[in-house]
Parts: structure tokens; sequence; C-alpha cells
């Protein structure tokens, strides 16, 4: 991100990977300086976390990873201290049966907030580039209500702070028709879980650069939870240095297009309301 073309004063950018997820690169340092580049001045990493048996795959960090997770994120915020804020953040599954689980990991660490993301659909992690066949035999409707109706589950958890890419379903360019009645409900349900639950959507830049090719979530659902109240907290889910603060100005154009005007910054799992300023 160019800041210089940046209408908007920056804010915090709290979603990005390190390699221990299998399919991110560069160090908690490296994504600290890219942000100090784009002009940021806080930050969070938010890897994605250990599951317990049973909900393991290929695209997280093992338990025996996290104690090294948390370490690099605190020696990187002790050495930017003066420069930039660095959040200890997790990215935790939403799969049902797990709750028990996460909560604990999430328990005994001092994290400063907690993206819940749904990535599966029963056993189908839907949005896996190597399982995209298995959307030949769906149906479209089914899926996206399945998807909302496991959002709203992961937000009465009480486990979560921040609902990651809340729409993230669509990410291959499979969209529900605009005008079904059963996913327009199954939204609603969602959103109103959310609203219920406390917890911030994810506005994020990383749809701009999928197939779907825009922001998560769409303006429609924006505009809804501006209606219900609901915070935003910006991402740009990063997984190499030169994606942080990636379309930053064009999500809090959106933002501010559909009625939001502040996001979410956190600290010690306490949130704040930063206004949207321009320059």
């Amino acid at each position: 991100m160019n800041p210089n073309a940046n209408p908007y004063l920056p804010v915090p950018d709290y979603h990005m990977h390190t390699p221990r997820c299998h399919h991110a690169e560069g160090r908690v340092a490296d994504y600290a300086r890219a942000a100090l580049r784009a002009g940021l001045n806080e930050i969070g990493m938010s890897d994605h976390s250990p599951m317990p048996e049973g909900f393991t795959d290929d695209w997280r960090m093992a338990m025996s990873e996290l104690d090294d997770y948390i370490a690099e994120v605190r020696a990187a915020r002790d050495a930017f201290e003066e420069r930039l804020v660095i959040r200890l953040g997790l990215e935790a599954d939403f799969r049902p049966g797990s709750e028990a689980a996460v909560a604990e990991m999430i328990r005994v660490h001092d994290w400063d907030y907690v993206i819940g993301s749904v990535h599966y659909i029963e056993g189908w992690d839907f949005d896996n580039p190597d399982k995209l066949r298995e959307w030949d035999g769906r149906n479209i409707e089914d899926a996206w209500c399945d998807y909302f109706e496991l959002v709203a589950a992961s937000a009465r958890t009480g486990l979560f702070d921040i609902i990651g890419h809340p729409d993230l379903i669509k990410k291959f360019g499979h969209r529900a028709p605009e005008d079904s009645r059963r996913v327009n409900a199954a939204m609603e349900a969602m959103l109103q879980a959310v609203r219920e639950a406390g917890c911030a959507l994810e506005i994020s830049s990383a749809g701009l650069r999928k197939p779907i090719g825009e922001i998560y979530p769409h303006p429609r659902m924006i505009r809804r939870a501006a209606e219900l109240g609901i915070p935003f907290a910006f991402g740009s889910d990063a997984h190499k240095p030169a994606d942080v603060g990636h379309a930053m100005d064009a999500c809090l154009s959106l933002l501010e297009e559909c009625g939001v005007h502040g996001v979410c910054a956190f600290a010690r799992r306490k949130r704040r309301m930063l206004p949207l300023r321009r320059r």
C-alpha cells in the first residue's frame, strides 16, 4: 500500500500469517518493516491456530509451534515498540466439536484478539483450491445457508473478538442469488448472532486477490451490519509482507459508503473504536 495514495489515516491491519501455516512467507519482523513502509502504526499477527486431534489439516501450525509463534511476535513487539504497535492475535477455526479445546488454548495465553473463521462445512474445506471440484455436486444456496449457520454458531460460542472474512464462501465465484430468501434469511440470522455476541466483523481486502475479485464482505452485508451497529476491523489476510495494508483505502472507502464511520482496535481483548479520518 502506498500511504500517499490512501486518503484515510491508517488503521490497524489485524490479519497476517507466518510460515508456520505452510502457505505464507516472511518473519514477523518482515511484516513489521512492511507495515512501516506502508505508513501503518499498528498491526496484529494472527496465524492459523493449532487444532485438536480429529480437526487437524496441513495449513496451520502444530501445537508444538504455538509457544515459538508467541515468542516471535513478542520479540518483534519489543524490537519495534518505538515505531510500531504489534498485537498478538490468532485466527482460530470454528468447527463444531472443537470448541472446548479452542477455548482452553485461548484461555491460557494473553491474546490481544482472536479471529474466528469458518473454512469448513462439515469435512469440506470449501476455500481450498484442491477441493474446487466438489462445488460441482453442491447446491449453491444450500452451501451458503450452511456456511452462514456455522458463522452464526461461531459467534454464539463467545470465543471470538472478530469474525473473519464473513462471506468467504464466495471465494471462487460461487455466488448465491441475491433474491434468495433462504440465503438472505441465513445472513440475517448470522448478523443478529454477531450483534448479540458483541463481535466485530472483518472487512478484508483478501478477496481482491482471489478469483472472486471483491472485498469480503459484500456491500449488502456491510450496510445491514451498519444498521445493526456491528463494528468492523480491517484485515489484509497477508500471507507475505507485500500484502500488509493491501487495499486498505478501498476497504475504508467502502465502509464509509455503507454507513460505517469507524473501525476497531484491540488490546488484551478489549475493544476501542477509531474514527475513519481523511488526511
